[in-house]
């Protein structure tokens, strides 16, 4: 649970919190969350924007844990503290309370106090009252626990144990040993509600994993899925969207302004000009999304480390349980969050490659149209963390201070990279089987177009899609006729418009051997006035056969047979980029980032951590 994996500290230090406002945004005037209210914690990052401008950010520092600097609980207590819990907590923190001999782990938030107990975990809301947050009555406390409970218990059932009430008892307190939502009278008087957890590795949550060993493609393909079926589950609800969001804007940038010394009043102000016009632009997308079921109850606070690895699976947890309102947004901002969270480590790659495997996983209700809104989703997780950090400030001296400044510092520019407009492009990849199509498609994606980087459109996925078939479920012969593959082609183009429509990058990747197939595709990017660039992949016939027939776990269905097949059809006139691909998969990336170079950050070649192993072939 969230108190097993923190940075956090001993009795009485403050850690990172349960609240979203520790980590993310949960009001929509983050200001009025920073005032007043303490600690406010924040991790250090590397920060690498997309695109050319990365010096934008400065210098890149490497991810690291480190334990939160130690501020006086005094900061919550005045004026927010509403009831003496000490007993309470003294009663948790006492080993005798579980039949342990050893010491008992406690990690202290603003809006909870955690107490690790051998394989549990005990949650208290603390009982305060903020703007944001209101647990100053025993009832609030235990319909926080049980909302919780209620919450997380669909994503993470193995975690989530359920609510326990602290009784007092012939003037003893007690711990009851009953996951319920109700209360006994023979047990005593309830003085308390905790949330009763099931205590997990703290070195699985996912941005350790992210900065020990890198995020796979596999890990990125289950965490797709799984935040997928949360938002397929999650209730719809009616709301003006686009209006909530403009409010938080409206909020960050006021917070923003409050730091001049650090956050130059410029950049600022241009800030909140490019938020206005988005707004303005996309104000009438949002307000259809909303209409049409795409605002939901999402969680609200989706960032790797609110992600746990358990049995290989990554589990979502801690979702957002104090205010409705604030979690019920557009799902696309939802996921924004963990985009945002992944992109500013200098993760690109795996950003894009998590957003395509989750608009594959949506299947025919993939948000295509969203897409346009999604450069504005990001760049708002971005800002309101540079606003968080930027009131830390107050709290901080020396270098935990300069630390903090700095982390402001790479959130704004990484905002600002996130609004920086940039060309819309159509890329076309074709080539026999084996030839990389899907490496390639996968490695240039995410420089191409708007953050996160294109759709990677597959055929090989279309047509899986299109006959209801899982990824990695050979299809009979039948669904390779040509009235078939004619009808998986014409699915790529309509969804490559719709994704152009929408001012996203698209970069299609299918054999594409006969003239017209490549015809067709150049001509939707004439259509909608975007550049188009096609790229013909090329290398021996055996080296072909021989990768296909090496293939695991992929979605294509081509075999050695299918090669030979292939070569020995005339391919017609072909006026795509020629590019060789027997050789180092990175030569033909090269030459392509030089095709593209206008797109990509300066130092080097597009990648990520993604092992060549994980990626898609093609």
């Amino acid at each position: 649970m969230k108190g097993g994996m923190e940075d956090g500290t001993e009795d009485g230090m403050e850690g990172p919190g349960f609240c979203a406002l520790l980590y993310g945004e949960t009001a929509p005037h983050p200001t009025a969350i920073a005032r007043g209210t303490g600690h406010i914690p924040g991790s250090r990052l590397r920060s690498l924007p997309y695109g050319r401008r990365a010096e934008r950010c400065g210098r890149v520092r490497a991810m690291s844990a480190r334990p939160p600097d130690h501020v006086a609980t005094d900061h919550v207590a005045a004026g927010h503290v509403v009831a003496d819990q000490e007993p309470v907590f003294r009663l948790l923190a006492d080993p005798a309370t579980y039949g342990l001999r050893e010491g008992i782990r406690r990690i202290d938030t603003h809006g909870a106090a955690v107490f690790l107990a051998g394989a549990d975990v005990y949650k208290v809301k603390r009982a305060v009252r903020f703007s944001f947050m209101d647990f100053s009555t025993l009832e609030k406390r235990r319909r926080a626990c049980a909302r919780e409970v209620e919450l997380n218990g669909a994503t993470a059932p193995g975690l989530y144990l359920g609510i326990v009430p602290i009784v007092r008892r012939s003037g003893a307190l007690h711990l009851t040993d009953a996951d319920r939502a109700d209360a006994d009278p023979a047990d005593g008087e309830v003085v308390e509600w905790a949330v009763h957890m099931r205590r997990f590795d703290e070195e699985e949550t996912l941005d350790r994993v992210a900065g020990r060993e890198g995020l796979s493609a596999p890990l990125l393909a289950a965490l797709a899925l799984a935040v997928e079926e949360a938002h397929r589950r999650a209730p719809r609800a009616e709301g003006a969207s686009g209006e909530a969001l403009r409010a938080v804007a409206r909020g960050i940038v006021e917070g923003l302004s409050e730091a001049p010394d650090i956050l130059p009043p410029a950049r600022v102000a241009a800030l909140d000009a490019a938020f206005a016009e988005a707004f303005d632009r996309l104000g009438p997308l949002l307000a259809r999304r909303a209409a049409g079921g795409e605002v939901r109850r999402c969680h609200g606070d989706l960032h790797l480390r609110n992600i746990v690895r358990i049995d290989g699976r990554p589990v979502l947890f801690d979702a957002l349980e104090f205010d409705e309102a604030l979690a019920t947004t557009d799902r696309l901002y939802d996921l924004a969050f963990l985009l945002m969270d992944i992109g500013v480590r200098g993760l690109a790659f795996e950003a894009n490659y998590l957003m395509n495997r989750y608009l594959v996983a949506c299947g025919d209700e993939a948000p295509l149209d969203g897409l346009a809104a999604l450069p504005l989703f990001i760049a708002l997780r971005a800002a309101i963390r540079a606003q968080v950090m930027a009131a830390a400030l107050a709290h901080r001296s020396g270098p935990a201070r300069a630390a903090a400044a700095r982390e402001a510092q790479d959130y704004l520019a990484f905002a600002e990279e996130a609004l920086r407009p940039r060309p819309v492009r159509l890329v076309a990849i074709g080539g026999l089987s084996g030839s990389g199509k899907s490496t390639l498609a996968a490695r240039l994606a995410p420089h191409v177009g708007p953050v996160p980087g294109a759709v990677h459109l597959r055929s090989d996925v279309e047509r899986k899609r299109l006959h209801g078939t899982p990824e990695l479920e050979r299809l009979p012969s039948d669904a390779y006729s040509m009235e078939a593959t004619d009808r998986v082609y014409a699915t790529l183009r309509a969804r490559a418009e719709a994704i152009l429509a929408a001012g996203h990058g698209v970069v299609v990747d299918a054999v594409h051997q006969r003239p017209d197939e490549r015809e067709a595709i150049a001509e939707v990017a004439y259509e909608c006035g975007v550049d188009f660039l096609g790229l013909w992949l090329e290398a021996p016939v055996p080296a072909l056969a021989q990768r296909v027939d090496a293939r695991r776990g992929d979605a294509s269905d081509a075999t050695a047979d299918v090669v030979h097949w292939q070569a020995g059809r005339d391919v017609g006139p072909l006026d795509w980029v020629r590019l060789d691909t027997s050789g180092a998969r990175e030569e033909a990336l090269a030459r392509a980032a030089a095709l593209l170079e206008g797109d990509f950050p300066e130092g080097g070649l597009p990648g990520g951590n993604l092992p060549e192993g994980n990626l898609p072939e093609g």
